[in-house]
């Protein structure tokens, strides 16, 4: 496991951008989920660079140890900024939630910088839940939040790692411990009352057609119906698509079965 010592920093024009660099070979770039950090990774880093890959794991803009947006900022021009100073691409993307997003995101707006990608439990970055269970679950964490109850937002976010048909006494209680540790660490960079500077992407879905790299999509089968729904359009929808499904897993397959999700990268890396 790494520690802050590991961390190398990308100056930029709103702070510094913290990334973690491991290895040495073709260039694979693992981006994390929402609230969470490089650590989602943790199991992928080191399997990966034993395949012999360069592997780099960055905190996105306000998560993490990166510093937090003062100004407008996308996703998509972060990580260019960090592909171009590393000078070793074009690199494979591989992004678990909201990092899955940011994979897409990045593709649609540098294509030249991306060789493919891999997105769990994502599609592009316009979507938004219409499954009753998880809208219940972010109404939960916007009271909370709004309440400034840290512990009770904590509580409602946990609860979509496990899925609707699980409690967290059903997954291993290291991934919630390590998932509520990365998350706390997040939130307490902000404020309740802080603006969002992040610019989101839009008319993503016309695009996509052009996306002229590999896409596979992975989803946990536990994972909210809607979301692996439009997961399986994205790879539906590029011409060079495909996607899997990992059983007995929900929104971080890559966490409870770190050793399956690292294979299904490694061949999917191999067959480039």
């Amino acid at each position: 496991m790494d520690t802050a010592s590991d961390l190398r920093f990308l100056h930029s024009a709103d702070g510094d951008l913290a990334y973690r660099d491991t290895g040495a070979g073709d260039l694979v770039v693992l981006l994390h989920s929402g609230f969470a950090d490089h650590r989602v990774f943790d199991a992928q880093v080191p399997a990966l660079a034993a395949a012999g890959y360069r592997v780099i794991a960055p905190d996105v803009r306000g998560h993490g140890a990166s510093a937090n947006a003062t100004r407008p900022f996308r996703w998509a021009d972060d990580l260019a900024a960090l592909l171009r100073h590393l000078d070793a691409g074009p690199a494979v993307l591989v992004g678990v939630s909201m990092g899955g997003a940011i994979a897409t995101d990045t593709v649609l707006e540098y294509p030249e910088l991306v060789r493919a990608v891999v997105a769990c439990g994502a599609a592009t970055s316009e979507f938004e839940y219409t499954d009753p269970w998880v809208r219940q679950v972010q109404d939960e964490q916007a009271a909370a939040l709004g309440a400034g109850d840290l512990e009770g937002w904590l509580a409602a976010w946990l609860r979509g790692v496990a899925g609707e048909s699980r409690t967290l006494d059903d997954i291993d209680p290291d991934i919630s411990r390590r998932l509520r540790e990365m998350a706390f660490g997040t939130l307490s960079k902000h404020t309740p009352d802080e603006e969002n500077h992040h610019v989101p992407l839009t008319d993503t879905w016309a695009r996509v057609p052009k996306i002229d790299v590999p896409v596979l999509t992975v989803n946990g089968d536990l994972d909210a119906p809607d979301l692996i729904a439009e997961a399986e359009r994205l790879a539906r929808t590029v011409p060079d698509g495909s996607s899997l499904t990992i059983a007995g897993t929900a929104h971080y397959p890559n966490m409870e079965k770190p050793e399956r999700f690292a294979e299904i990268v490694v061949d999917f890396l191999r067959a480039l």
